[in-house]
């Protein structure tokens, strides 16, 4: 069944080409559960063909990562705060742990949303509390496209290397998702750490 999806899928971006590459991938980073591993790859695949390029392929997944993510900021932004408000001490959700959030987003929000990025099932959420945080447009922009460039780079290269032979792209990218998890919990330790040093110092400073 996976196989004929992927030949499916192979099909329709053969046909509908960079924007079928956008539309879909905007599908995946917003909070529809389609994953990009079966999108990227094929083009990748139809890019050693000589059917695509594979650098249009790349921008085109990142394009719509970014659109993506976007909607889901737009969504968070717009109904996000009132819903929590209302319905959040339903939750445990109060007021205190909102603005706490919130004041989180806004000083770590850039690691948070590169790294979020990079993690399988959280790439498709990441954007939610960035839009809660009202985290700043371009800055969210930026790290959305440095984190999903990444994956979308990775995915692409993979099918341009192992071609249509899904069970080999789906192990490594399998390994490649354990060690970006690896990566981006070193990345977050170091970015911690920095920042506890750096507030240490800002504390030691005589007023």
């Amino acid at each position: 069944m996976f196989s004929s999806l992927v030949n499916w899928l192979v099909d329709v971006i053969g046909h509908m080409g960079y924007p079928g590459i956008i539309g879909l991938m905007f599908l995946e980073s917003s909070f529809f559960p389609f994953p990009s591993e079966v999108v990227v790859p094929p083009a990748g695949y139809l890019a050693w063909k000589g059917e695509m390029n594979l650098l249009l392929v790349i921008m085109s997944g990142i394009t719509g990562s970014i659109l993506g993510g976007l909607f889901n900021y737009w969504i968070a932004v717009r109904w996000g705060r009132p819903i929590f408000e209302k319905y959040g001490r339903y939750f445990f959700v109060t007021h205190e742990s909102l603005d706490k959030a919130d004041a989180f987003f806004l000083k770590h929000g850039h690691i948070s949303t590169f790294t979020g990025r990079l993690i399988p099932v959280i790439r498709q959420y990441i954007s939610l509390p960035a839009g809660l945080a009202r985290m700043p447009l371009g800055q969210f922009c930026f790290y959305t496209a440095l984190g999903s460039g990444i994956w979308v780079l990775i995915l692409a290269l993979t099918g341009y290397f192992l071609g249509s032979n899904q069970d080999i792209i789906h192990q490594e990218i399998k390994k490649i998702s354990l060690m970006l998890i690896a990566a981006c919990a070193i990345l977050t330790a170091a970015y911690v750490w920095r920042y506890r040093k750096k507030e240490a110092a800002k504390n030691k400073q005589p007023d």
